[in-house]
């Protein structure tokens, strides 16, 4: 997999966002123009965390495989073996679902 090759730095979180609806419940077929900006997606790869004023480490909040929710604009693009994931800030991710 690729994100086995890419190792966030810092407070950064590497996410593959989920693939968006392309169909209604009722089977309709939407165009990519009106389909919404996905916001959730699965945590792939995170950094160590950063260093707090005090010198101690400060983990990175979430887990690789935990589901996250993430701001509607944000993030870096990142390619990696023809797929594309996100960067965010440890900060950025506004929340993660509890199963």
């Amino acid at each position: 997999m690729a994100f086995r090759k890419f190792l966030p730095m810092f407070d950064r979180v590497l996410v593959e966002r989920f693939a968006a609806e392309t169909v209604t419940k009722g089977g309709i077929m939407l165009p990519e123009k009106s389909q919404g900006k996905v916001l959730q997606a699965m945590v792939v790869a995170v950094g160590p965390g950063n260093v707090n004023k005090d010198g101690n480490l400060q983990p990175v909040c979430v887990k690789v495989g935990e589901k996250v929710l993430l701001p509607e604009y944000g993030g870096t693009k990142v390619s990696l073996d023809d797929k594309e994931y996100f960067l965010f800030r440890d900060g950025d991710i506004l929340g993660k679902y509890v199963e």
